[in-house]
């Protein structure tokens, strides 16, 4: 891969494509991040080479979604529809991946982590929908793919409690797919995508694109629903009380309004 990314490395091992976000510790995403992975999800799929790829992060969190509580908030429906619009392009990426879970996925986070085919989590990672308790609607097509991997009740209990789901947790309810080891979870998903990349390619694309077939679409129709959403909600009082109360670790003063 001849491009330069900001705020990734880029490597690989074998066959396996490596896409590591670096803006450590949290690993806020915004727009240009997004764009970032999308140019390098679309670059493997250019390169014959590689036969699948893995999505980590240095630092504490995988990626604590958007830094509310230090950006400003003027044209923020502008940015959140591009921003989707860049995650879009993630959801439809033609070869399979695996994301390396370490630490939190949080709010759009969550999203970030549920666009590649599998999870590779640690006991000390951490899933949440918390959008609810920043006083704003869900958003990064996670009202289609939350449920699709845990059901729609379990869906709605994180959508509506805002509750962080462990490692094991998430491998139980198939929100993960293998625990591993903190120091491990890295290799273990290197590992998954190697025993991906031994499988015949075309047949492996074919197969993925089959059994994913309406993926990208239905998570687009999701993106466009959500915005309507977050338009609104993002303008009332709440949601300046979410983003304060919860950057004080408190419960939010809610004023219904």
């Amino acid at each position: 891969m001849s491009a330069t990314f900001k705020d990734l490395g880029i490597s690989t091992d074998g066959a396996v494509g490596i896409v590591e976000i670096q803006r450590p510790p949290h690993n806020f995403f915004d727009n240009s991040l997004i764009n970032q992975i999308a140019d390098a999800f679309e670059a493997f799929d250019r390169d014959d080479k590689i036969r699948a790829y893995v999505l980590c992060a240095q630092g504490k969190s995988f990626c604590a979604g958007a830094d509310f509580a230090n950006r400003p908030q003027t044209g923020a429906n502008e940015s959140g529809k591009h921003l989707y619009k860049e995650a879009t392009r993630i959801f439809r990426a033609k070869k399979p991946s695996v994301a390396a879970i370490q630490g939190p996925a949080i709010g759009g986070g969550l999203g970030l982590a549920l666009a590649p085919d599998f999870r590779v989590a640690a006991p000390e990672a951490r899933f949440a929908a918390n959008f609810t308790r920043l006083g704003f609607h869900p958003g990064f097509s996670l009202t289609f793919t939350l449920p699709r991997l845990i059901g729609q009740q379990k869906a709605n209990l994180m959508f509506l409690t805002g509750r962080r789901v462990g490692g094991e947790e998430a491998v139980a309810w198939g929100l993960a797919d293998v625990l591993a080891p903190l120091a491990d979870v890295r290799k273990e998903a290197i590992k998954l995508a190697q025993e991906i990349a031994e499988s015949a390619p075309l047949a492996v694309m074919s197969t993925r694109e089959t059994m994913r077939r309406g993926f990208a679409d239905a998570a687009e129709a999701a993106t466009e629903r959500e915005l309507t959403e977050q338009e609104w909600t993002r303008k009332t009082e709440d949601f300046k009380e979410g983003v304060k109360s919860y950057a004080e670790k408190r419960p939010g003063n809610w004023k219904n309004r």
